[in-house]
């Protein structure tokens, strides 16, 4: 079984960062909005499957990141998982002005963000549940991509750098209980804050 590597994770995280900075410094915006389109068709898919995504999310990928044998790395799919789920939340948005991707915003924080009422509590909770008991990357990226879709539509920002450092070390078994941790954390720590304040 592999071990956790301290130092990938974060180096996922920075490759993330760079190329979501990337799309959002180009000044040619018929690239950028393909590259986008591209990547969102790519939610779901097994990274590598899609040739025309390998320059986005292969392109410069660090040597410790990449897979070595016939099946994606942990980086590969981290990687592969946040850009897409990344490009999926910028849709309809512009990139300079409405950029999804905002240091801090870690998922805890954003998916109670999306909270209203005591409704919204138990519906919201139980699709983050859904997504902090998966599997599979392919479960967890199917509950994150709904949870996504509900962020888009209230424009609520999401620190996706950090997306990736989470979804490396949750695809490490003895990792992935202090993922969780720290997105119940952050998830009741906003709640808890709102109530000391009102």
């Amino acid at each position: 079984m592999a071990r956790e590597d301290k130092q990938a994770f974060k180096q996922a995280g920075s490759y993330v960062r760079r190329k979501i900075n990337q799309l959002c410094s180009s000044q040619n915006n018929s690239a950028v909005k393909a590259a986008l389109a591209k990547l969102r068709r790519g939610i779901g898919k097994i990274p590598g499957s899609m040739p025309e995504l390998w320059d986005i999310t292969m392109k410069d990928l660090p040597e410790e990141l990449t897979g070595k044998d016939e099946t994606p790395s942990y980086g590969e799919w981290a990687v592969h998982t946040a850009l897409t789920l990344f490009a999926l939340h910028q849709q309809g948005k512009d990139l300079k002005s409405q950029c999804m991707n905002k240091e801090g915003m870690t998922l805890g924080i954003a998916v109670r963000s999306l909270i209203k009422s005591d409704e919204d509590e138990n519906r919201i909770k139980r699709r983050f549940d859904a997504a902090a008991t998966s599997e599979s990357m392919e479960e967890i990226s199917h509950h994150l991509r709904g949870l996504i879709q509900l962020m888009k539509a209230e424009n609520i920002t999401l620190d996706y750098p950090k997306l990736t450092e989470d979804l490396y070390r949750f695809q490490f078994p003895e990792a992935r209980d202090s993922v969780r941790l720290k997105w119940g954390r952050d998830f009741f720590r906003l709640h808890t804050n709102l109530i000391n304040n009102s």
